[in-house]
């Protein structure tokens, strides 16, 4: 069995031996977790000139990410667009999707000037070409096509919750911090 950091390498580098690895330990969904969250605080320590609540809201929005776009993948994949062959259960998809998102630990770097949102939109195409990598091998699609459609669908999906979602906890706190009265 390999170690975190072997396996959010070869999930960074688009392994499907990787992905078939989490898929299949039970034990790794507290790795994924940790995955996220460390994706999470270096893309929040990017934006630490924000301030540093920041940061904590990029994780809570990443955990919660996490699991939407998990059990949205989940939904579409395994119960709307299964191939004959697709066996998976929600764990798996937790465990894969976790480790896509490993390429996000590069995401202090868009604290370079000028740079930054070229990093950051480099760092999103890579973590949804893992993501594809990585639903491919935990719904046992027999093409890539497929398992594309199913990150699209869920990524346009997992976006507007998660915008409906920010739009609704910092639409709240502007409105109940008085900046309204100013």
């Amino acid at each position: 069995m390999a170690t975190l950091q072997e396996r959010m390498i070869g999930a960074a580098m688009l392994n499907p031996a990787t992905y078939e690895e989490v898929e299949a330990d039970q034990t790794a969904t507290g790795q994924a977790a940790l995955v996220v969250v460390i994706a999470a605080i270096s893309t929040g320590l990017a934006g630490l000139r924000y301030g540093p609540s920041l940061v904590v809201w990029t994780i809570i929005a990443a955990l919660i990410g996490w699991a939407v776009w998990a059990g949205l993948t989940y939904l579409i994949g395994a119960k709307l667009m299964p191939e004959p062959q697709t066996s998976a259960d929600l764990g798996q998809l937790l465990r894969v999707v976790g480790f896509a998102m490993a390429p996000g630990v590069l995401g202090i770097l868009g604290i370079i000037p000028f740079l930054g949102v070229l990093i950051r939109f480099v760092l999103s195409v890579w973590q949804l070409a893992a993501m594809v990598v990585g639903v491919r091998q935990a719904l046992d699609y027999s093409n890539t096509g497929r398992a594309v459609l199913v990150c699209l669908i869920g990524f346009i999906a997992q976006w507007v919750i998660m915008a409906t979602f920010m739009a609704m906890t910092v639409g709240s706190a502007f409105l109940t911090s008085g900046a309204m009265a100013r």
